[in-house]
């Protein structure tokens, strides 16, 4: 696949969150697809992912990509995300390295400050 079409799989995925879609989001991600968010916890598979989106999510995200580069199998997005939780929005700024297979997200290393 080539770099752009797996830049356009994560804008799609990422469409989907904003609408608050987490299995339209899931479509874009492997079976056994693997979070691991360095210095926090690792996810293992579209269960667990979907669990802790459905608990983080509780309104859907304002996600701004900033920067995407693919080489290979890899996507890297720098961004900015802000999460809503009652009346509390939280910014945190993000470095996400995807892997893809088979033009789906296959493994992401998360680096969110």
């Amino acid at each position: 696949m080539t770099p752009d079409i797996h830049k356009r799989v994560l804008e799609t995925a990422n469409e989907a969150v904003a609408r608050g879609d987490v299995d339209g989001f899931l479509e874009y991600c492997t079976e056994d697809t693997l979070w691991e968010f360095i210095g926090d916890r690792t996810l293992r598979g579209k269960d667990e992912v979907r669990e802790w989106m459905e608990s983080t999510y509780l309104q859907p995200p304002r996600n701004e990509v900033q920067t995407m580069i693919a080489e290979g199998d890899s996507l890297v997005a720098v961004g900015r995300i802000t999460t809503i939780d009652g009346n509390v929005e939280t910014t945190s700024a993000y470095c996400d390295v995807w892997t893809l297979r088979e033009g789906k997200l296959a493994a992401l290393r998360a680096f969110v400050v």
